[in-house]
């Protein structure tokens, strides 16, 4: 019997076709509003329920697939069924079903289509060749990046590869095959890049920005064909002029269709140029069906951002509850993903109001260019583009349509602020693009609804719960309301600490508290969470430098630190050791080879110059990091909040433009602060010469060489709202340099809130980056020697985790698969490989004498 079939017939039957993000808003929005009299059901084509689909270029920065995927609550609502892998075939108007591929049937009261999109690719020969590529699902990047490993194993070499397309999404996939080694050229046929977000002169610099990460970039240029290798794959792609571009991949980013093809079979009315047409209410020609979200074309144009999609979703929900919402057009505010790089549009940035003015300020050297449009009075705000610094998006997106309230020059200048002016934002604002939540709605939240923090608002109105690019201003709103309220906003670390992470990093270190029921009961209440006891963990790491699984440090560890590894989706571990600088021994690499080939590991170079082995079991761990201690490896904390890596280009060692030993400085940083726990994890680039290969920019510290000295960078990264590092100092001997990260790295540590990273937390900084300069520079606040001696207590006091933990018989009791054994893995258990890896040895093929285990070490004999 069809799930159609057992719909109570007291409630009204929606089926939504399209299980994306758009339709997992609708879903969500219509169930928050009280007694839905409705049972929906969702029919989801691909074989997952709704992920993350903006941020899907975060996979390839290690965010898994089931990181992307969004809250599954709506659908453990009784009134909702989720039907996954299991296309839409037809629609019967007549009798109101929904057929699918399965030949499951679906009835209906309302019908509402959120089929979204697909990529496009364009009609030239060999655009289906092996190795083209869209991008545009999970599934799509993991084609990706199967296509890159095993390609470029076979050809005993880094692949070339080509994006046809410089829009946003082109940009996104660029960076994601450069962070899987691959060579990568953007071709695109407009004048300059993001042609259709900024203009010209804007593009020109962020042209210049992509091409000093190492990207090459091909503007006003049409591709004709892919040219096939031999054995039919990609070789080459022709243009025009006769010229050709070799490449082992594409991937074609030449914009999406809207996928109305279901509605047109169905005879509902659809535009010629694409999209299912719609009304101000989301409903389409046929009273019974909508529309919303990329498959709607409303006055004219179907749009392909998930804004607009939110504000379909959140007016037919209110429809169906017998709202009247109409969908106020489309905003088309955007936000470049692309780490490193600042790009940001928002409102008429082009200027096309007739007598707009452009208020522009433009450092070609500096790589910034930032516009402002204003009305031809000069007193209203119509748009505007950032690129290379886009800081001011936040406070000025809210603003387009209303009076600027300061000077344009202040948010354009460098040493303008990015403040909101000091007038009231008016309620009708939008703060958050994505949600479509105004400042008004913000502030109903706060005074009619309860929320006291910026966590109670997301929850409450999804405002920053998509790109978060608004949670700095969403703050601010909140605090101004409970100020007004004769309250402040809570900065409490979790439900058992009042104390923000800060405050308790202090109270701590001078009431000298060395474990965590010394500080609960005093400061605390309750027996902690998974909240509070990783943070007096890192804390205690910080101030006292015991072990990870000292005593009762190790239950306060989460997953990845209580066994030191990062566990995988599959239960496996990872095993990374640490390479300082990105340099090892042949040596180590035969270790590293070997240790991978007797255990079955699959192994991966990883953006950050160092090689992951994946697969390994629990009871493994202290097998394999015997042989890597044996073999010279430290433990390369790639599971903890700490330093990862210090990337380096080979400078002046090898490259003929070096000017620094970037290698050198890279590995000395490396060993200084190997161990350093943090609020986050740490990032540090060292590139030779400013052509900056080692992308030191998009690091918590970058250090750039020049002929005067060392340059630094401190805030970049910004995980998933990236941001480009800001100018610290310039022209550093290494001393100076090394005095400078000490005291930065320290005075974050000391006090960043939990999770957050330098980027936010240089944001919200007192000052800014001019107040950092003169904390640790000019001692402002007294404490230099303080954060001087702290480091070096630091460094005289590291010791290698992994190491220790071998010596320890107590440590290594937690690396048990099984308690009932061991010794030795249940042999009913199957082990199946992942992505290739080799195949670890058998029982039979140890007990043999090929493989035997000797001791607490794998001995391999030939």
């Amino acid at each position: 019997m069809s799930p159609a079939h057992a719909t109570p017939t007291s409630a009204r039957r929606i089926v939504v076709v399209g299980a994306g993000m758009v339709a997992h808003r609708f879903v969500e929005s219509l169930l928050a509003r009280q007694d839905v009299p409705w049972q929906i059901t969702v029919l989801g084509e691909e074989r997952r329920g709704p992920y993350d689909r903006v941020g899907l270029t975060s996979y390839f920065e290690g965010r898994s697939a089931e990181e992307l995927a969004l809250d599954p609550a709506p659908f453990a609502d009784p009134r909702v069924t989720l039907v996954t892998g299991d296309r839409a075939s037809f629609i019967d108007r007549a009798g109101r079903l929904v057929w699918t591929e399965s030949r499951a049937s679906y009835a209906y009261d309302a019908l509402v289509l959120a089929t979204g999109s697909y990529a496009a690719r364009p009609a030239i020969d060999g655009a289906r060749l092996d190795g083209c590529f869209v991008y545009r699902t999970i599934e799509d990047l993991q084609a990706i990046e199967s296509f890159v490993r095993d390609r470029s194993a076979a050809l005993g070499r880094p692949l070339r590869g080509t994006v046809v397309g410089g829009g946003l999404l082109g940009l996104e996939a660029a960076g994601a095959l450069q962070g899987l080694d691959v060579d990568c050229t953007v071709i695109h046929s407009g004048t300059h890049l993001l042609s259709s977000q900024i203009d010209r002169a804007g593009g020109e610099v962020l042209g210049r920005l992509i091409r000093a990460r190492g990207i090459g970039v091909r503007c006003e240029s049409r591709t004709t064909r892919i040219a096939p290798t031999a054995a039919s794959q990609v070789a080459a792609l022709e243009f025009p002029d006769g010229s050709y571009e070799e490449a082992d991949i594409v991937i074609f980013t030449v914009g999406v269709r809207p996928n109305d093809e279901l509605a047109r079979e169905a005879g509902i009315a659809s535009h010629a140029n694409g999209g299912v047409l719609i009304d101000d209410g989301c409903m389409t020609a046929d009273r019974s069906v909508y529309a919303i979200g990329e498959v709607a074309n409303y006055a004219g144009r179907s749009v392909g951002l998930v804004a607009p999609g939110y504000a379909m979703a959140e007016v037919l929900a209110d429809r169906l509850s017998g709202g009247s919402a109409v969908f106020p057009g489309y905003d088309e505010s955007t936000k470049l993903k692309l780490s490193g790089v600042d790009v940001a549009s928002f409102g008429d940035a082009m200027a096309a109001t007739p007598n707009a003015l452009d208020v522009v300020y433009a450092d070609p050297v500096g790589g910034v260019y930032k516009k402002l449009v204003l009305s031809d009075d000069a007193s209203t705000l119509l748009g505007g583009v950032l690129v290379g610094d886009a800081s001011a998006y936040g406070s000025l997106r809210p603003l387009v349509g209303g009076p600027l309230g300061a000077d344009p020059v202040a948010y354009l200048m460098p040493e303008g602020g990015v403040e909101a002016p000091a007038g009231e934002l008016p309620d009708e604002a939008i703060v958050c693009s994505c949600s479509s939540v105004s400042a008004g709605r913000i502030r109903a939240a706060v005074h009619e609804e309860g929320c006291e923090d910026a966590d109670a608002v997301k929850a409450c109105t999804r405002a920053g719960a998509t790109c978060g690019s608004c949670v700095t201003m969403v703050k601010k709103l909140v605090g101004k309301e409970l100020l007004a309220q004769g309250k402040t906003l809570s900065s409490a670390l979790c439900e058992h600490f009042e104390l923000s992470r800060r405050q308790l990093f202090d109270a701590i270190r001078v009431a000298e508290l060395t474990t965590f029921s010394e500080i609960i009961e005093r400061f605390g209440r309750g027996r902690g969470c998974d909240v509070c006891k990783p943070t007096v963990a890192s804390i205690l790491s910080s101030l006292v430098g015991a072990h990870v699984l000292d005593g009762e440090n190790a239950t306060l560890q989460d997953t990845n630190d209580h066994v030191m590894a990062n566990m995988q989706k599959d239960g496996s571990y990872s095993v990374v050791p640490r390479m300082p600088g990105g340099e090892v021994t042949p040596e180590g690499l035969v270790a590293i080879g070997e240790i991978a080939r007797d255990f079955g590991l699959y192994t991966k170079l990883t953006g950050a110059q160092r090689i992951d082995m994946f697969g390994a079991r629990l009871e493994q761990l202290p097998l394999i990091w015997e042989r890597l201690v044996g073999a010279g490896f430290e433990s390369g904390q790639a599971y903890g909040k700490a330093l990862r890596t210090v990337k380096s280009c080979v400078g002046s060692t090898w490259c003929r433009y070096g000017v620094q030993d970037a290698v050198g400085m890279a590995v000395r940083l490396e060993l200084r602060y190997r161990g350093l726990r943090s609020p986050h994890k740490l990032k540090v680039g060292v590139s030779g010469c400013a052509r900056e290969c080692a992308e030191a920019r998009g690091k918590d510290v970058g250090v750039i060489a020049s002929e005067n000295g060392w340059n630094m960078y401190v805030g970049g990264n910004g995980g998933f709202t990236p941001r480009h590092a800001d100018l610290l100092a310039e022209g550093l001997s290494d001393d100076e340099l090394i005095r400078a990260i000490d005291r930065f790295f320290m005075y974050y540590i000391r006090t960043a809130d939990r999770l957050q990273r330098t980027a936010p937390w240089i944001v919200e900084l007192e000052g800014g980056i001019d107040g950092l300069r003169e904390v640790i520079f000019d001692d402002a606040l007294g404490i230099c020697d303080d954060l001087d001696r702290a480091m070096e207590r630091h460094v005289d006091t590291y010791e290698d985790e992994w190491a220790a933990t071998l010596r320890d018989p107590e440590k290594l009791r937690r690396f048990q698969s099984f308690v009932n054994a061991p010794a030795t893995p249940d042999p009913s258990l199957a082990y199946v490989a992942e992505r290739g890896q080799p195949r670890p040895a058998s029982r039979e093929e140890r007990d043999s004498g090929a493989v035997m285990i000797a001791g607490t070490t794998l001995e391999v004999r030939r």
